[in-house]
């Protein structure tokens, strides 16, 4: 059997692009042959699988996202594939995985926070208004056999913009390595990293990790952290593009606040830190929140994140709304607290647990197996 899956760029930090490796990873079985089509794919010559890379000549992001998409949809007819499954807003694909969630509903999101004359930017905005014609294209298109959602809030949104049938809607949530993020971190990397951060023992620290700073909420965490106690300390680890002017905000806050950029390894930052926060604005499902949870810290994040359906209120964390700072303000006010941190330990690796990568595999492999049997 051969199947194709679509990703168009590969960025090493980002929650996708690992994704596509552990669903390549429940793919590497005797019987399927699989081909990866992208515009930039590392190569990794332990791998089972082959690159077929598209570089269509583009300028801009419109431009390069719809020159991409012609040449995969091109690359995929002359295949001959048995099965396309895309991470892309394609109408070639028989599988999409809508790990970015839903744009129609990102932009409604992102409105809630900008003015006015923004939102009127983002619908005269040429990317935007590509991305939702694909997007809508995709859906309404007859070779679309299944459409797998990271979460109950994707697949809810789908149903209500767009009106697909839910037997095509298949809820298979992230997987997450319980041995390599374990509580366990705790002990191996905190007592080191808080010194070389200047962090005592019995100070918390929050931890916020995403790229897009606008979207994970850092603007949020920033306008907070200044009425928050004293002793509260918030580390912010990703990229963005702005990232010198989020620096030179925090720094306002002194030592309190700290964004060291993107990290190649994050764990050393999770087994250092009390508490996870991210207030995010849409979040489909945040696999840093997922390994957060397996290394047992309390999550503290909005009601439009896939994860949020994890948390049980006081247990293993808390849910606000992302702009209602109120709210904010008194949750991490009352996570504050070490020793909370430390008893709610049990009840986040327990929420994680039943999400681990063979759990994930399986069900593709069902799903998988599912499609290719049929006429």
């Amino acid at each position: 059997m051969r199947i194709a899956i679509i990703r168009q760029r590969y960025t090493p930090f980002g929650g996708a692009e690992r994704f596509v490796e552990r669903a390549l990873a429940a793919l590497q079985v005797d019987d399927l042959d699989v081909t990866v089509i992208a515009r930039d794919w590392p190569e990794d010559e332990a791998s089972a699988y082959r690159r077929q890379l598209v570089r269509p000549f583009a300028i801009g992001r419109a431009w390069r996202d719809a020159a991409f998409a012609r040449a995969a949809c091109a690359a995929v007819k002359a295949g001959g594939f048995d099965l396309v499954q895309s991470h892309e807003r394609l109408s070639c694909c028989d599988i999409y995985r809508a790990g970015d969630g839903v744009h129609r509903e990102w932009l409604h999101q992102r409105g809630r926070r900008r003015g006015a004359l923004a939102r009127f930017g983002d619908r005269l905005s040429l990317f935007h208004r590509r991305v939702l014609a694909a997007e809508k294209a995709m859906y309404a298109s007859q070779r679309l056999k299944a459409v797998v959602c990271n979460s109950r809030m994707v697949r809810d949104e789908i149903v209500r913009h767009y009106g697909l049938d839910e037997t095509r809607l298949h809820v298979i949530r992230n997987g997450v390595d319980m041995t390599r993020f374990h509580p366990r971190l705790r002990e191996e990397y905190r007592p080191s990293l808080r010194r070389s951060l200047g962090v005592a023992e019995a100070q918390p620290l929050f931890l916020c990790v995403g790229s897009g700073f606008e979207r994970k909420g850092v603007d949020l965490l920033l306008d907070l952290w200044p009425d928050l106690p004293a002793s509260a300390v918030l580390v912010v680890v990703g990229n963005d593009h702005r990232l010198n002017d989020y620096r030179r905000r925090a720094a306002r806050c002194g030592t309190r606040v700290r964004i060291v950029g993107p990290q190649q390894d994050v764990r050393p930052w999770l087994g250092s830190a009390d508490a996870f926060l991210l207030p995010t604005l849409y979040d489909p499902f945040p696999n840093a929140a997922l390994e957060a949870l397996a290394c047992g810290l309390p999550v503290l994040t909005s009601s439009k994140s896939g994860v949020a359906e994890l948390i049980e209120a006081g247990v293993n964390g808390e849910v606000r709304d992302a702009l209602d700072t109120g709210g904010w303000r008194e949750i991490v006010s009352a996570w504050a607290d070490t020793e909370r941190c430390a008893a709610a330990s049990d009840g986040a690796r327990k929420a994680a647990a039943p999400l681990t990568l063979d759990a994930m595999q399986s069900r593709f492999r069902e799903l998988y197996s599912g499609l290719l049997q049929r006429p």
